[in-house]
Order: structure tokens, then sequence, then C-alpha cells
């Protein structure tokens, strides 16, 4: 499932009549970007959880031609939501599966999904969160104590991990959740308490769409041909359902 219902208010000057997911990475809305992540990965069935104005999400998935054997669903899960309670609001749609994916309409990144799987499987938690660092937004000068410069390094990556979504769920982990949860708060801070929480370190490339500086790096990349989670560059998996 991909969440689609935030309002992207840091983006919405740029682009005022757009919910986030349609905002555009060269020429196509940078949803249709995280779901080729996973349609080129293998997997078929792929929920949007829509939002603020999720009927512009509805026209674009209706009007778009998927990959072959993908199918790609909107569900309404309310104008206010937080991320927890989409999720929750999707328990119906989701029929108790044993496991589902998750993640964010605006991220995007390098990442193998068939190795988040596998490392969700072998740990035998409810939850599995993927953590990135993220480069710097600027340049870092190197001190010694008494201030002489000792050199600079250019937009190096911060110390600490942060969530970088690509999230993987058992089907307890609805029993987590409340239609007015925020996943970041306190499910996970649950699913951690009770030992159901793990993360997996991803070193390569990843990057959200924040503001609208972040839109510009994005497209600039995209241009380039060279962006990371072009589909040609992403490892197809065997056997992902």
């Amino acid at each position: 499932m991909i969440l689609c219902g935030g309002r992207g208010t840091r983006l919405q000057e740029q682009a005022p009549d757009l919910p986030k997911p349609l905002v555009e990475i060269g020429g196509m809305p940078i949803v249709w970007h995280v779901v080729q992540l996973y349609a080129v990965q293998g997997f078929r069935r792929i929920l949007l959880a829509t939002g603020y104005k999720g009927e512009l999400i509805e026209r674009f998935v209706a009007t778009t031609e998927w990959p072959p054997g993908v199918v790609v669903e909107c569900v309404d899960t309310g104008l206010e939501t937080q991320t927890g309670g989409r999720i929750k609001r999707l328990e119906t749609a989701l029929a108790r599966e044993p496991l589902f994916c998750a993640t964010y309409a605006d991220g995007v990144a390098d990442i193998d999904l068939e190795a988040l799987l596998a490392f969700h499987a072998g740990h035998g938690a409810l939850a599995t969160m993927t953590v990135v660092r993220p480069e710097m937004p600027f340049g870092v000068t190197e001190l010694d104590a008494d201030g002489r410069v000792r050199g600079f390094r250019e937009k190096p990556r911060y110390e600490h991990w942060i969530n970088g979504g690509f999230f993987c769920f058992g089907a307890g982990v609805l029993d987590y959740l409340q239609h007015d949860s925020v996943l970041e708060r306190s499910p996970l801070e649950r699913l951690a308490a009770d030992g159901q929480l793990r993360a997996r370190r991803h070193e390569g490339f990843w990057d959200c769409m924040d503001t609208y500086k972040d839109a510009v790096a994005l497209n600039d990349l995209w241009a380039s041909g060279e962006a990371p989670w072009r589909a040609e560059r992403l490892r197809r998996p065997a056997g992902v359902p």
C-alpha cells in the first residue's frame, strides 16, 4: 500500500491544485514512480490510500496504463486521517493478508525489495522499517579544537538513521493501529517496546520530495538519465508475490 492522503503543504505554493502524490518528476507523478518501484520487482496488487483531492488521484489511476498484470486500486481513507489510521482503514481491503508492504507516496530509492522481504522473514517480528541516512543539505567544515580549519566535506550523510518508509508488516500490526493513529508515533513505539519492530539499513540512494527544492532536484536527476530508482536499474527478483 502507498499512503497518498497528505496535503503536501510545503509544496502547495508551487503546485496549489495538486495533491502531493501527483506532483511530477520527469513528466509523471511521483506516485507513479513509487508504484513502478514495486511493479518492476514483481508486486502485482497496489493499494493507494487516498485522502486530500483523492478524486484527482483516482482519475490518474483510471487513465494510466500500468505494467501487465499490475492492478492499482484507490481506497478513500478520509480527508484528515493520519498515516496509521489510513492503514487501519484498509484492513477490509487487505482481508487479513499474512504480510503486506507499505510506504509513502513521496519517497524514491534504489531499494531491493526481495532483500527487504527476506530480512523481514528472517527475524520473525511483526514489523520491519527501512532506515536511511540522507545527505546533509550543506557541506561540513572540519575544525580542530583551537578553531583551525582542517578541511571540508561536501554534503556528508547524517550520522543518525531515520525512517525511510518501505515497511513490511505482518497482519498483527493492524491490532496496534486505531482509526486516529499516527503510524510513526504510538504504533511504532509500542511495536518497538514489545520487541516486534526491526530496522533494515538501506545504504543506497534514497530521497524524499518534501519541498519544491526537493522536487527540482529529483527532476534534474531524472532528466540526467542517472536516477537510481529507474526501472532498468532495479533488480527484478523472481517469485515476489
